[in-house]
């Protein structure tokens, strides 16, 4: 028997459909319809939206687990299991800067274990280093960074069952042109970040193939008039995606406005870079092998409370905040939470649009963009 979920609002990549009822067969989107259907199921949702579900493709931990805690099973089905109440359907488990030996083994683990995921999808690893620079290191262990190394990534990829989809680096390291043309002529997305890097570094390796910017503003070289930096090479060089954390405290609302404006909204990720204290109670915590303090919305490390550690904010805060700070259109918001992230990864394919034969993975959302229900496979998983 069909099911029919009927709402006053379907957001698809082309644009958004008013009222009538969306299709679900055996856990596939099928066709919307302003018709109301006399047979079959219908799931009544009046007066509520239907988005795809949100796509996280920079998310390091949650509900007390962080991908580095190297158990796979553990970490696999907490993070699944519970990013269902941030509506998050499919996400890259993403690692950091780490010893050599512990990023094999943990690319393992995930490669021989992700297809055990039973709530968000795991849509591929996104390794978040270890190639960065010590003058932007943030939360991230300066002691393991090093110059690229396609020996080394191999093996890491090798032992992820060709599972890592994108990988982060500081431009202005040795051996990156290199190292950026053999990885994404394997389909490997190349992300810049924590990096001191120059204009004309941040260039050649965005020639060489690199189009992610690694959480906007946080954790690179800024714009000045003399030396454009690693923002200026944001804002300026052409078709690449912008991740941003919008949680109010790693960006200010008018600088995401700023860097969208000039960006495109099309072109900008929204991303949570959550640690494991997402959704979790304020206090004492770990992000990798660095202690932190969760309190007052934020996640800093206890040493250096200045810096920011990762964030605890739930991906669809993001999109309302940023419709709140009347910077994005709901349209926009949920766009870029949704089919952004997913095309900035080349995991578009799997997820982050409402498509007729698609897993049906969706969120419902009331007007004022509250989560109410997560559905994977066309089956309510998560309800508020």
């Amino acid at each position: 028997m069909k099911t029919y979920i009927k709402a006053d609002k379907f957001f698809y990549k082309s644009g958004v459909k008013q009222g009538g009822v969306l299709e679900i067969i055996d856990g596939k989107f099928g066709d919307w319809s302003s018709e109301i259907p006399t047979e079959g199921v219908v799931l009544d949702y009046t007066g509520k939206w239907i988005a795809p579900g949100l796509v996280d493709t920079h998310i390091h931990g949650f509900g007390g687990v962080d991908v580095m805690d190297n158990d796979a099973s553990q970490v696999i089905h907490t993070m699944s299991e519970g990013l269902l109440s941030t509506g998050v359907t499919s996400f890259l488990p993403t690692t950091l800067t780490g010893d050599h030996a512990l990023l094999k083994e943990v690319s393992k683990g995930i490669g021989d274990h992700y297809r055990e995921a039973t709530g968000a999808k795991i849509q591929g690893i996104y390794f978040e280093g270890p190639y960065f620079t010590e003058e932007y290191k943030g939360a991230q262990n300066p002691i393991y960074m090093s110059n690229p190394s396609l020996d080394e990534f191999h093996e890491w990829q090798h032992a992820a069952g060709g599972l890592i989809k994108k990988i982060a680096l500081a431009p202005e390291r040795d051996g990156v042109d290199e190292f950026v043309r053999e990885v994404t002529d394997e389909g490997v997305v190349v992300a810049l970040g924590h990096s001191n890097a120059t204009l004309d570094e941040a260039k050649l390796a965005v020639d060489a193939g690199a189009s992610v910017w690694v959480h906007a503003y946080n954790g690179m070289r800024g714009l000045t008039h003399r030396e454009p930096g690693m923002v200026g090479s944001v804002m300026s060089l052409p078709h690449t995606y912008a991740e941003l954390i919008c949680d109010g405290h790693h960006v200010h609302p008018t600088a995401c406005e700023i860097l969208m404006d000039k960006l495109g909204r099309k072109n900008v990720a929204l991303i949570t870079d959550c640690m494991r204290a997402g959704g979790m109670p304020d206090g004492d915590y770990m992000l990798g092998e660095f202690p932190v303090i969760v309190e007052d919305g934020t996640a800093r490390l206890k040493d250096t409370p200045t810096s920011l550690a990762g964030s605890i904010l739930k991906l669809f805060q993001g999109v309302q905040n940023i419709v709140k700070w009347d910077i994005a259109s709901v349209e926009e918001a949920i766009h870029m939470a949704t089919y952004v992230p997913a095309v900035s990864c080349k995991i578009d394919d799997k997820c982050g649009q409402i498509k007729n034969g698609r897993d049906a993975d969706f969120i419902v959302l009331d007007q004022s963009l509250n989560l109410v229900a997560t559905f994977v496979d066309g089956v309510k998983r998560f309800e508020n």
